[in-house]
């Protein structure tokens, strides 16, 4: 279960980062994509590793907020580290994209009643 939940998060990632290398005319391709998104994929490892560990319902609102803030953080730090930039403009956007979606997806499956029934988050 956690693994088709882990599946749409990187869903998520992946919109996010072609709409963006889309919007600032960098193309599609293969090679411009991983470089663009393996940050936020790490970032996204990190983030799903955490609420493992804690043990909560991948499903749950909260764990999107865990996992959308985690992947957006990780993924500005290792954007720094790899001199890839991190406008502030741009970390918000991100945030907002990044949580929208994350969140969103989580929303929705609590409204179609997706999410596990022991799971007490709102």
């Amino acid at each position: 279960m956690h693994r088709a939940l882990w599946l749409i998060d990187l869903a998520c990632v992946l919109v996010f980062v072609g709409i963006g290398r889309s919007v600032h005319a960098h193309g599609l391709s293969m090679a411009g994509m991983a470089s663009t998104s393996w940050p936020f994929v790490t970032g996204l490892a990190a983030a799903w590793v955490v609420v493992r560990i804690g043990h909560a319902s991948g499903a749950a609102i909260t764990s999107g907020i865990v996992v959308a803030s985690l992947t957006v953080v990780v993924g500005m730090v290792l954007r720094v580290i790899a001199g890839q930039g991190t406008a502030v403009a741009f970390v918000l956007v991100a945030l907002g994209f990044l949580g929208a979606t994350m969140v969103g997806w989580r929303s929705s499956g609590r409204i179609l009643g997706l999410a596990r029934r022991g799971d007490r988050s709102p």
